[in-house]
């Protein structure tokens, strides 16, 4: 298995540890996590949760545009040490980009975010340059 499947495997396990930090807001918020009614208690959140509520949306958001890029790299494309690196950069955007996020570090977040964009456009247009 290479690198940048390795990475695709580890960007699926983002989507529930990014859960994490917005669980413990709603653990905090009010009377506790509200199972029954997870979604509306998310929308009530403000500062630190709603930053992790947004954290947690955008893992979700970025993850097919990564996968379809690693994915099409992998059969078109056959430079796998480029391929590999631009899987990198977003893995690492992507464990960067939420602390950014929580400590509302707006601009490195967004910057870091690019990154991760542009990683995962490289990937989806590498059958054109690799």
């Amino acid at each position: 298995m290479t690198v940048a499947l390795w990475c695709l495997f580890a960007a699926a396990i983002f989507h529930p540890l990014s859960k994490f930090p917005l669980a413990a807001a709603q653990a905090r918020e009010g009377k506790g996590y509200d199972n029954r009614n997870p979604r509306e208690q998310q929308a009530r959140l403000s500062g630190w949760g709603a930053r992790a509520r947004a954290v947690h949306a955008n893992q979700i958001e970025s993850f097919p545009l990564f996968a379809a890029g690693v994915l099409v790299a992998t059969v078109a494309a056959p430079k796998v040490a480029a391929i590999d690196t631009l899987a990198l950069a977003y893995i690492v955007a992507r464990l960067v980009y939420p602390v950014l996020y929580l400590k509302d570090i707006h601009v490195g977040r967004s910057l870091v975010w690019g990154v991760g964009y542009i990683a995962s456009l490289a990937l989806l247009s590498s059958p054109a340059w690799a």
